[in-house]
């Protein structure tokens, strides 16, 4: 094949095309959020890019080139993948249980050599995928409430139960969430939803009693009350709201909050980095990044409600509902308002895991964006 043939000035006009109708100023924001993330991993190490805040960079920018690759692909290669990635994220989470990797308490993880994977990411972006292809093809008043909600059913508790075996209570709780809001956006039936919320409001408290580790069910009262145990159960929560508190209106100053600079709040590269932020920005600075927070979420959203597609729609809709429960998961964990699961601040705090997952997901935002005119079908469509 000739170098002319590789850069037909049509192929290319497309593509130019293609990358023109990315929204830019999604990725700014995006940027932004990350840049802050660097911008605190540097303080928490006391001024210094190692060991956090270079890898944090250095990933982000191999995300994102990750993400606008996937920008390019076309939906139809999307929708012919969606159960092959769903069906690959389940086998790797049966995996996990027979052969998985333990660390920190937990069988999360599968080894190769040296590599490592944790197949409860993958099945994030599998799980919306899925259920953004089922109900494509479904008509509105099967969706509202038929014996077709069977299936979406399984497909969202079955992931959600090896996940919760692990144990990773946090994930699971994301996933099953997740799963929740696409099947309502998707049409289901206000009844439905109503008697599924009572039905839950009434599994919930023997799910606490008898479906969870003892630890687990530690994490989920504590706290209500984190006081009973300052240097126990209750210390993470106690030196969040205490980073949280001493910010004030404006923070003590970049590189001078004293709970994570004297190392007294714990996990405060990954799980409480917003706790960070608080104390050294104020409530000022954690107004900036939520406020970034919700443009993200409402652009999201915007290209979600852009789609022609009901595929794209549910797709980019799922993706933005993860990213979301990420932040109010976080956040309220953070404040003290809800249990500390271990789900981190997307795009602000450490991990390459969490990062690539959340970035994957942006990849499919921006396909749906820059592909939102087009008709999905089962048929084969080209790689872009």
């Amino acid at each position: 094949m000739t170098v002319s043939a590789l850069t037909r000035p049509g192929e290319r006009d497309r593509l130019i095309n293609k990358v023109a109708e990315i929204d830019w100023l999604f990725c700014l924001t995006i940027s932004l959020i990350a840049g802050a993330g660097a911008v605190m991993l540097f303080s928490i190490a006391g001024s210094s890019w190692e060991p956090w805040a270079a890898k944090h960079l250095g990933r982000y920018a191999l995300c994102f080139g990750v993400m606008i690759l996937l920008s390019l692909i076309s939906l139809r290669v999307w929708f012919l993948l969606a159960y092959p990635i769903y069906a690959v994220g389940f086998l790797l989470l049966v995996a996990v249980d027979l052969v998985g990797h333990h660390a920190l308490g937990a069988q999360r993880w599968l080894q190769a050599g040296p590599i490592t994977i944790q197949p409860s990411e993958i099945m994030k972006i599998g799980l919306v995928l899925a259920l953004a292809r089922f109900y494509h093809g479904l008509s509105g008043k099967s969706a509202q409430l038929s014996w077709w909600l069977l299936v979406p059913a399984v497909l969202i508790l079955a992931p959600v139960a090896l996940v919760a075996k692990e144990p990773d209570l946090g994930t699971a709780i994301l996933m099953l969430l997740t799963g929740a809001m696409v099947v309502v956006l998707a049409g289901l039936s206000w009844r439905l939803i109503a008697a599924g919320v009572l039905g839950l409001a009434a599994v919930v408290p023997a799910v606490i009693m008898f479906g969870l580790h003892g630890y687990q069910k530690q994490r989920l009262t504590t706290f209500m009350s984190p006081e009973n145990d300052p240097s126990g159960s209750g210390y993470h929560i106690l030196q969040s709201k205490i980073a949280l508190g001493s910010g004030g209106l404006l923070g003590k100053g970049y590189g001078l909050g004293s709970q994570s600079q004297l190392n007294f709040l714990p996990e405060k590269q990954t799980d409480f980095i917003f706790a960070t932020l608080a104390e050294e920005f104020g409530f000022v600075g954690c107004a900036f990044i939520l406020v970034l927070y919700a443009a993200v979420i409402f652009m999201a959203l915007r290209t979600s409600y852009l789609s022609h597609s009901h595929f794209g729609r549910l797709a980019a809709a799922g993706v933005t509902a993860t990213f979301a429960l990420y932040v109010l998961i976080n956040g309220s964990m953070v404040m003290g308002l809800a249990p500390v699961v271990g789900v981190p601040m997307p795009l602000l705090s450490y991990g390459g895991t969490v990062m690539l997952t959340v970035m994957v997901g942006f990849g499919l935002v921006m396909a749906v964006r820059v592909h939102r005119y087009a008709e999905v079908t089962s048929g084969k469509g080209s790689l872009l």
